[in-house]
């Protein structure tokens, strides 16, 4: 249950009027001819454009550097105490 403070109930009314206010200014409009968008501004892909590369044996570097390997996976500890 949400539990408000009497000056956080005396608040609400006069904050949730301008927030009505503000929508009825927005009703008035005209909008006609006018898209729908989903954002103001026109945007274009800002990233690089994929390009394919022999990439790090990062993997078998990674595996080398463990402590315990078992069928090219990290080996740890059960988490839950559970024997092997």
């Amino acid at each position: 249950m949400l539990e408000l403070t009497a000056d956080e109930l005396s608040m609400f009314p006069s904050q949730l009027n301008a927030i009505l206010d503000r929508v009825a200014e927005m009703n008035q409009l005209d909008i006609d001819g006018v898209e729908p968008t989903a954002h103001p501004y026109e945007l274009s892909n800002v990233f690089r454009s994929d390009q394919v590369k022999q990439s790090a044996d990062l993997q078998q570097r990674s595996l080398a550097a463990a402590p315990e390997v078992e069928d090219n996976q990290f080996r740890v500890p059960p988490a839950l105490g559970e024997e092997l």
